[in-house]
Parts: structure tokens; sequence; C-alpha cells
């Protein structure tokens, strides 16, 4: 009879901060780093809820920024399903039609697990699963301008559109949730993607988590 072999736990990793921080400019960093054949990556945008269930601000806007505007029920669950070695089909959002699709990226288990979301800190049982809590920060009128400009460039939105957004939802949700979720951080970027001293350390951090996962089989 053959024998099993133990699974080893991957090394879970969570890149969270405000909009425009600079999130996915150090995720994609650390996968660079550490080689991307060996990362699971997946934001928590990918949770969203379809437009219909999402919470509404006081002025009637769309709050794509309070935590109940995902189902970060599910995430957990995923990631819990890829920490013991099992695959996990994970949900695709389509922001043009502020819907999930119903295809799902199957996603097999590898030696680390990003995830990247403002705010995945928040919520207790996602925090918990992070092995490293690494929170970007940077000024918030740089993260407005890069906002401001990608949501002008990318999503076609006009300049009233994104400052009456920021104001409703972005800004208040920003100081009520993701500022004060920066004490769970377990390391601090400022700079964002452009501070490469502290994406080494962090990823040096998390190739020796790693590697005595599998020295200790």
């Amino acid at each position: 009879m053959m024998e099993m072999l133990p699974t080893i736990r991957p090394v879970t990793i969570g890149v969270a901060g405000g909009t425009g921080s600079g999130k996915t400019t150090v995720s994609h960093a650390i996968m660079e780093r550490v080689g991307k054949d060996k990362v699971v990556y997946f934001p928590h945008d990918s949770y969203y809820l379809d437009l219909d269930k999402m919470p509404i601000s006081a002025s009637e806007v769309v709050n794509f920024d309070h935590p109940d505007s995902l189902e970060t029920s599910l995430m957990v669950e995923h990631i819990k399903q890829l920490q013991r070695g099992e695959p996990a089909d994970i949900p695709i959002y389509d922001f043009s039609t502020h819907s999930r699709r119903p295809d799902t990226q199957h996603i097999e288990p590898r030696p680390i697990i990003l995830i990247e979301g403002i705010l995945i800190f928040v919520e207790p049982a996602l925090r918990d699963l992070c092995d490293v809590r690494v929170f970007v920060d940077i000024d918030a009128d740089i993260r407005f301008i890069r906002r401001l400009k990608r949501d002008i460039v990318e999503r076609g939105r006009s300049v009233e559109s994104v400052i009456h957004q920021y104001l409703e939802s972005v800004r208040p949700m920003h100081l009520e949730f993701v500022e004060p979720s920066k004490r769970y951080a377990h390391v601090i970027i400022p700079e964002g993607g452009y501070n490469a001293v502290a994406i080494d350390l962090v990823t040096d951090h998390v190739r020796r988590l790693a590697a005595e996962r599998v020295a200790g089989g």
C-alpha cells in the first residue's frame, strides 16, 4: 500500500492598502521575485457581489468599498481549500456589467498563495489565514490622483463622477475600514511599488517560510 505524502501548507501572503496605493504593483513585484510558477494569485475584487446586492450610500452611490460588497466567506473557503492542497474554482467578476460571469477560474494549489485587496485585513477570518500581512501605504492625495487617472483613462468615467464617488464612498470607507486595518499588518510598505528594499525583505521572508515548510515536510 502506498504511503500518503504529507501536504505542505502553502505560505499565504495578504497585500492590502487603500485605492491607488500600489497594491497590485507590490503583488506583482513579489511574484516576479519568488517566481510566478510558485504563486497562486487572486484579488478580493473577484468576490464582489452582483450590482443589485451591493450596499448603497446615503447619497444613493453604490458602495464598492464597504465590506458587505464582497462575498468574503467564499474567498475564505477557497483559501482553505488551497491550503489543504485542494484545487478551487474562483469567481470571475465582470466590471463592465458589475456581475459575476457564469464561468469560473480553476486554480491548482501552489507553494505560495497571494491575495490582494483594500479590505482583506478588515475581516478576521480572512486576515487570520495570512502568514504574512503587508500594508501598502502612500499619501491620500497621490492615491486619489492615481484613481482619478485610472477611472478616466481605463473606465471612461467623467472627472465629476469620480470625485463624487470618492467623496461619498471611497474616502469615508477608507477612514472607517481600510486605514484602521493597517494595525494588523506585519509589514507596512511606504512609497508603494517603488520601495524595492521593503519588497526584497518581504520576498526573502516568504522564501524562508516556504523553505522551512518543505524542510519540515
